[in-house]
């Protein structure tokens, strides 16, 4: 039997005590949530803006922003090794 999340929004907290945010999905009368981090009960709710319903863009440009990151960390890395092997055959970095 699955768990229905139907009417259980995603809450933005943030903790009083260590300064802690974090999101929790929070069921209609739940007083209390607990900090993640330092287990305190003393956390309070944030108000968050809620996002616009937007267009979706499709097709084969669209790239996540995950794929960029690992593109630009690939990059970086051939950046490392290009001028590692430069300075091993003793040329100026």
């Amino acid at each position: 039997m699955g768990v229905d999340f139907v009417g259980v929004p995603i809450y933005e907290f943030e903790c009083e005590e260590c300064g802690a945010g974090f999101e929790e999905l929070v069921a209609a009368g739940t007083a209390t949530v607990a900090c993640p981090e330092c287990r305190s009960e003393r956390t309070r709710r944030l108000i968050s803006a809620v996002s616009p319903p937007g267009r979706t863009p499709r097709g084969a440009r669209v790239r996540s922003d995950e794929a960029r990151r690992r593109e630009t960390v690939a990059a970086r890395q051939d950046r490392i090794v290009e001028s590692r092997k430069r300075r091993a055959a003793g040329e100026k970095p």
